[in-house]
């Protein structure tokens, strides 16, 4: 798994709405990326709720929110629309950004991703790795305290 200090890797994601974004482009920007195991499952539910309850925090902050998993584009889009997410869903259906930022769990047809936040500075650089399977809201709040300081420095 990625760790404080190490830069964004050159991946890129799909985003719900067919877009294509490659994560290290992003530098230059606070960028909080989180991996959710499975949509509409509770735990990554309340988790991307937490998220979009904070996300015009963020945004007068400066930093975007990009959430991740391994679910199939039309699963992600259903998710976000239901919840009224309004920030960026990406699905990795291939594991690429999963296995890049070392959230892959798993061989074969078995395979699951971790709950894991990463906050990256605008110097493309994880700031702060937030994991934790059980405490989902707690990854937007932790998130939200690590945007905030690195404003202030």
């Amino acid at each position: 798994m990625l760790r404080e200090g190490d830069l964004i890797p050159n991946v890129d994601v799909e985003l719900v709405d067919g877009r294509r974004i490659k994560l290290s482009d992003l530098k230059g920007k606070i960028v909080v990326v989180y991996f959710y195991p499975k949509a509409f499952t509770p735990g990554c539910t309340r988790e991307a709720e937490a998220f979009n309850e904070l996300y015009d925090e963020f945004k007068k902050l400066g930093a975007e929110v990009i959430g991740v998993s391994m679910d199939p584009k039309d699963r992600n889009a259903k998710f976000r629309e239901k919840l009224g997410l309004r920030f960026p869903v990406a699905s990795d259906m291939g594991g690429g950004a999963c296995s890049a930022f070392g959230v892959l769990r798993g061989v074969g047809p078995i395979r699951y991703v971790d709950r894991v936040t990463f906050i990256v500075g605008r110097d493309g650089r994880i700031r702060k790795v937030i994991k934790g399977f059980w405490k989902s809201r707690e990854h937007a709040v932790k998130a939200l305290e690590e945007v905030r300081r690195l404003t202030s420095e």
